[in-house]
Formats: structure tokens, sequence, C-alpha cells
């Protein structure tokens, strides 16, 4: 399972890759994450008061842009945690996470573009059962987007630095089995995507299709040696789930249009879940295909 450009990007790993640092790293990362977040709503109560507890409930529905705004820079958290991890438990720069540098900035460009332009056929399609619902004013949301995909690369990077760049090049450094190094992660990626609150019946479906997306990533990067493709990937597939359109009542904060169902509608939900990992197949084929040196 381990191609030379996946080979080569767990070499930087290699050399200080005990299991006793991998857990002290995640333990590192989820740590300077929780303090970052408790940094920022400190700061929003020392200039806001008793308003910043508004923030923060508009924060965990991530319903307002402000909610929206505040949860993307809590990924800032997750970002500088790994980049501490790396640099002070595994003596390596924070560089090697990412792989070359014009690789990794092909193969977002090549990825973003395969997802945006295979999911607007399917929204096409999708539009033909169901109609979307206006969420933001067209102005609001346009005058918004430039600081939604700033944050919207912050959040889907750190996911990406955390699950297929750091623990997946650590394990590979570790193991050969893909059964560690590609799905132990995609499992904890998909754990954090357990809501039984918000989902309801739908939870275990949900949660299951995040692991698989996560594994469809991981495997990218596998191929590419970059974390590049999987960032694309993800960057554009949350493009349209956070920023066109958003499933109603989970994270709807910046969306244009809401679906006129909620996350768990048991009759409807499963059906389209079916249709995107369907398209999520076919899209991680034809970049496969693309990204076949």
């Amino acid at each position: 399972m381990f191609t030379p450009e996946f080979d080569a990007y767990v070499e930087p790993a290699k050399p200080h890759a005990q299991i006793w640092r991998l857990v002290l790293g995640f333990v590192v990362i989820v740590a300077v994450y929780l303090l970052f977040v408790v940094l920022i709503f400190a700061t929003l109560y020392s200039v806001f008061g008793d308003q910043a507890g508004q923030f923060a409930d508009e924060t965990a529905e991530a319903n307002t842009p402000t909610g929206m705004f505040i949860l993307f820079a809590s990924f800032a958290g997750a970002v500088f945690g790994t980049f501490l991890a790396v640099r002070v438990v595994h003596k390596r720069s924070p560089k090697t996470l990412f792989g070359p540098r014009a690789r990794v900035l092909n193969d977002f460009a090549v990825s973003a573009a395969a997802v945006v332009a295979l999911n607007a056929v399917f929204l096409l399609v999708l539009s033909i059962w169901v109609t979307p619902l206006p969420n933001l004013p067209f102005t609001l949301w346009l005058t918004l987007l430039p600081l939604t995909l700033i944050g919207l690369l912050i959040q889907t990077g750190a996911e990406e630095l955390v699950f297929r760049g750091y623990l997946q090049q650590q394990l590979g450094a570790r193991f050969r089995s893909p059964l560690i190094w590609m799905v132990l992660p995609s499992l904890l990626f998909a754990s954090l995507h357990y809501s039984p609150e918000t989902a309801g019946g739908n939870t275990w479906l949900i949660v299951g299709a995040t692991g698989f997306f996560g594994l469809l990533a991981a495997d990218l990067t596998r191929v590419t040696g970059s974390l590049g493709a999987a960032w694309g990937f993800h960057f554009a597939n949350n493009l349209w789930a956070i920023v066109f359109l958003a499933v109603d009542g989970n994270v709807t904060g910046l969306a244009l249009y809401v679906t006129p169902y909620s996350a768990d509608d048991t009759d409807l939900l499963p059906q389209l879940i079916g249709v995107d990992l369907v398209s999520m197949v076919v899209i991680w084929f034809i970049l496969r295909r693309v990204f076949h040196r």
C-alpha cells in the first residue's frame, strides 16, 4: 500500500516515530486547541461582557455569521497545536506535514476544481427533487464570502493537518499496515461528527459517511505524497456543504441556501447521503487517475 510518494512523505517522521511521542503530540494538539478556545472566549468576555454568552451559544449552534467565524477561528488552535507538537515532540519542521510546496499547491487546485465541478452537477440533479430555501441575503453572503473562504481554509486545513498530516504521517512512519495509518485516523475523524442531538436517527449514517470520506482523503494522501489533494477535496466539499447549501439546522450561519429537510430527516437524508457517497467515489476515482504519477 506504500507508494514511493507516500514513503517520501513519511520519511521526515521516521527518526522520532515512537508511540509515546505520538500520544504526547496528540495531547499537545488537543491542549493547545482547547486553550485557544478558552482564550477566544476570555477575550470576547473582556470586550463584550455578558453578550459573549450569546456569542458562545451562536458558536455552539453555528447558525449565525458571528458564530461561524468564531468557530472557524477556533481551528487555528489546532493548527498551532500541530505545529508545536511536530516541532517540540518530534523534532522536525512543520513544513514536513504538507509535502513538497509545488505539489501541495497543484494538487489542492486540481482536487478543489474537480469537486466544485462535479458537485455543481450533483446540485443540478438534486434540484429536481428538492427546492433550496433562502438563508442569508445575497448581498450579505457575497460581502462575507472572502472571510468565509479564509475561515474555510483554516478549518479544513486544520483537520487535514491533524488527521491526514500528523496522525497518518506518524503512524505511517511506525507501521506498514494501512489498517493503522489509514483507518485509525479516519475513525477518529468520523467520531468528531457524532452528534445525535442534531442528526437523530441519521447519526451513525453521517458518522459512517464521514469516515468513508476520511478514507478517500487518506488514500489521496497516500497516492500523492502531499496534503494538497486531500485538503482541496475537503475544502471544496465543505464549500458546498457550508457556504452554498447547508443542511437545515447544521452549520447554517454562512450558507446562501439551506435544505428543506433537516439532518434528522430519516426519510430523505439517507437517500441523499447515498447519492453523495457515490459522487465522492466518482470524484476520488477521477482524482486517482489525474494524480497517477
